[in-house]
């Protein structure tokens, strides 16, 4: 087969054809006279399939896009001038559900993620973990997954493709580094955001023995066996994944391990949550300082977990409705981790909105609010815009701010010192009306406010740089066209959909 028509591909297509009309998987198996179970291996790409098959689907879905061989990349036809309305809600977290997903593979039990999103990252996610044997099963609403892993995972057969369109293949190696004394990882990859070393998960894993090799395209590693004892950690960055994986190590390690500089964002406090489901002891859960007792064994419990919500997803819909000059309510908003973003939008650059009470999210633990936000004129911050490691403003949402600050009065500097090119892909808003300049590959001054013309583009290789374009076509006079949007279905569930529920006008089609 050739790429276009392997089942993987035309799995991925029968998906977003059933999604773009609204109908679940139950829904498309009855218009079959199948099962969901058939209809999740189909769209999961474990099925071969025959044309008569697939036509059928098609008939089904009442759409001409299921057909191999003459379609490539997906692509959104966007609508302009747009005015959003109504209420909508944040979905689950996608940094925390694939540090679940990896965190699955410690638990010879069965592992139930509830609520976890349908994301091009899940998905590739999923390919790697059933090609090494984890069963993977859906409830029949598609809300819940079910993870089983074998007693010995069969990593000589591992589906590289797919490993290596994800940066999150990295977090593999803290769980495998308790079953394996050698192993190997193909090299990650994910978004295009310039050189991002893997230094630092290499030397806080060298204190549970694991030394890594980076040749020919893969991690290779060893594992010397280190008995109970207490290891102080003190990670060289305050990274989300890095302190995932390290966790994840000393979770089955035996004796104490203090991880100092440690992230306490979102995710992680997820894996926390998680990992003493599986009697895991960890101290100073929220704070930079972890102490985490580990197992003597790998456990073998049965689990159920509530992933939590989205604050990325949550500040994309807020720049939605920012930009389209809307009023828009956003419910079960994580707001400990939205709090600055707010803070900076209302207090510095006038934004009015309204908060709920406070309520908790189904794992007991984030503080969840519904926000409605009000058409406002904003005006530029007197300060930059800068991110920081958990409290402060997150760093997945500081391109967000680039599009905030093009619809402000005055003259913003935003400074992304994370990341080498993620500013650069920012600059791919002048086509769209703005006015951005890129001072270095880190700085950027954004002069509003914006008049948005509709344009015909290809979408940045960044989840949050292409989202940002999408979004302010939104506003934009005419329609707009963006062209190879598969990276924003990597970290976003039905996004299309859901904003053309609340009044929006973006179709999608293949070419």
């Amino acid at each position: 087969m050739t790429q276009e028509t392997t089942p993987a591909r035309i799995g991925r297509l029968i998906r977003d054809a059933r999604k773009q009309r609204g109908m679940t998987q139950n829904q498309l198996a009855e218009e079959l006279s199948t099962s969901q179970s058939a209809i999740h291996r189909i769209e999961s790409g474990h099925q071969n399939l025959s044309l008569e098959t697939i036509n059928r689907i098609a008939g089904a879905l009442e759409s001409p896009l299921i057909v191999p061989g003459n379609s490539s990349t997906l692509n959104f036809r966007i609508g302009g001038e747009t005015h959003l309305s109504g209420s909508i809600e944040t979905r689950s977290s996608k940094n925390a559900a694939v540090a679940l997903l990896c965190a699955c593979l410690l638990n010879q039990g069965r592992t139930v993620l509830k609520g976890i999103a349908h994301i091009e990252e899940v998905n590739r996610l999923l390919e790697v973990l059933t090609s090494i044997g984890v069963d993977a099963s859906w409830s029949p609403d598609g809300k819940d997954l079910t993870l089983q892993r074998p007693e010995t995972l069969d990593l000589e057969n591992m589906d590289v493709a797919a490993a290596r369109r994800t940066r999150s293949i990295l977090m593999f190696m803290g769980p495998l580094s308790r079953f394996f004394s050698e192993f190997r990882l193909p090299y990650a990859g994910g978004c295009d955001l310039g050189v991002r070393t893997v230094e630092p998960h290499m030397q806080s894993l060298r204190h549970f023995g694991v030394n890594v090799l980076a040749t020919e395209g893969f991690y290779r590693a060893s594992v010397t066996r280190t008995g109970p004892d207490t290891r102080h950690i003190v990670l060289t960055e305050r990274g989300d994944t890095v302190t995932e994986n390290t966790l994840m190590a000393a979770a089955v390690s035996p004796g104490v391990s203090v991880i100092r500089n440690a992230s306490s964002n979102y995710m992680v406090q997820d894996l926390c949550a998680f990992l003493m489901l599986l009697g895991v002891e960890i101290d100073g859960v929220g704070t930079t300082t972890l102490t985490v007792r580990g197992l003597s064994e790998a456990p073998s419990m049965d689990v159920s977990y509530e992933i939590s919500e989205d604050p990325i997803e949550a500040m994309s819909l807020i720049t939605a409705a920012v930009v389209t000059k809307s009023e828009l309510t956003i419910t079960r908003v994580p707001i400990e981790f939205t709090e600055i973003e707010l803070s900076i939008l209302g207090e510095e650059m006038g934004l009015r909105y309204g908060l709920s009470s406070e309520y908790k999210s189904g794992n007991g633990l984030t503080r969840l609010v519904n926000l409605t936000i009000y058409p406002s004129e904003l005006k530029a911050p007197p300060d930059k815009i800068h991110p920081m490691p958990f409290p402060g403003l997150n760093i997945d949402n500081l391109p967000f701010f680039a599009v905030l600050a093009a619809t402000a009065h005055g003259q913003t500097m935003i400074h992304d010192w994370v990341f080498e090119n993620r500013a650069i892909h920012l600059l791919q808003l002048n086509q769209l009306g703005a006015h951005v300049q890129l001072l270095d590959p880190h700085r950027l001054i954004v002069q509003g406010p914006t008049r948005w013309r509709g344009r015909e583009m290809v979408s940045p290789p960044a989840l949050r740089p292409a989202v940002t374009i999408m979004l302010a076509m939104l506003a934009a006079t005419g329609t707009s066209v963006l062209h190879d949007v598969y990276v924003i279905n990597r970290g976003y569930e039905d996004l299309p959909a859901r904003l053309n529920a609340l009044g929006a006008d973006i179709e999608t089609f293949y070419d």
